[in-house]
């Protein structure tokens, strides 16, 4: 995600006003993770719990949407792809990953060109993370 801003222009973290925002989106979504079982596949990746995928996720969206890097300042580059490599990922656990973050999004009110610009950027990483065929 570009977070160089502009004048007047500001980056995705501050249009969402802050962390509370980042962490009630990651909460929300996995909580349909784990509540909505359309979602199932992309659970059963997750392995028995939650918590750390949860923590991980609030550190490395702050600074991917240009706020704080408190990810890189624990672990250094994300390495998304990597780190994703011992994961099943393939178009299904793509594509429920993209729901499941859109649902999120529209369920905590994320303004709706934030959302758009969003669900552009998020398609282009979790396509780039796919590592099984289908």
């Amino acid at each position: 995600m570009n977070n160089e801003t502009t004048s007047g222009v500001s980056t995705p973290f501050e249009s969402l006003q802050g962390e509370a925002s980042v962490q009630a989106l990651v909460d929300r979504f996995y909580d349909l993770m784990e509540l909505d079982p359309a979602y199932a596949e992309l659970r059963a990746v997750h392995g028995s719990t939650l918590d750390e995928a949860r923590q991980k996720l609030f550190w490395f969206l702050c600074g991917w949407l240009g706020g704080p890097q408190h990810y890189t300042e624990r672990f250094g580059h994300p390495r998304l792809r990597a780190r994703h490599l011992p994961f099943k990922v393939g178009l299904v656990e793509r594509d429920q990953w993209l729901a499941c973050m859109a649902q999120a999004m529209r369920e905590t009110e994320v303004p709706a060109a934030l959302q758009t610009q969003l669900n552009q950027a998020f398609f282009q990483t979790a396509d780039w993370m796919r590592n099984q065929p289908g």
